[in-house]
């Protein structure tokens, strides 16, 4: 099981939503930005890590909101490709920078009515279900 942080960037009444590029598994879906926990890496620092890396932003991740384990069918069907992920969604108030787009197809500021609206990676619906409750 591959272990995932993700960031909900939050920013006056907005989200950052981050769609995959034409070329990714799973092309076009919506998703938060984040990614794969390194060796040695705990979580938060993962996350650090990959929005430095993916939007060029200097990150403090805040509280984390909620986990899940999340099995995708078509990685059960492929024992090379392990379709298993654990996910942590930490929330990100406070970052340095603006975030550019260095790894995605587009990124855009969304409402949370928009959020809902986006054609979603299905490992995130469930924290956007959580997230439009709120």
């Amino acid at each position: 099981m591959k272990e995932v942080a993700v960031g909900i960037l939050r920013d006056d009444g907005k989200v950052l939503a981050c769609q995959r590029r034409r070329d990714a598994v799973y092309p076009l879906k919506w998703e938060f930005p984040g990614g794969k926990v390194e060796a040695g890496e705990s979580p938060a620092e993962a996350l650090h890590r990959e929005l430095r890396e993916e939007l060029g932003i200097e990150a403090t991740p805040g509280a984390e909101i909620h986990r899940q384990e999340w099995v995708y069918p078509d990685g059960l069907a492929d024992p090379e490709r392990d379709g298993s992920f654990r996910v942590f969604y930490f929330v990100v108030d406070h970052y340095a920078g603006e975030p550019r787009n260095r790894a995605f197809e587009e990124i855009r500021w969304v409402t949370f009515a928009e959020l809902g609206r986006l054609d979603m990676l299905e490992g995130n619906t469930e924290a956007v279900e959580i997230l439009l409750k709120r």
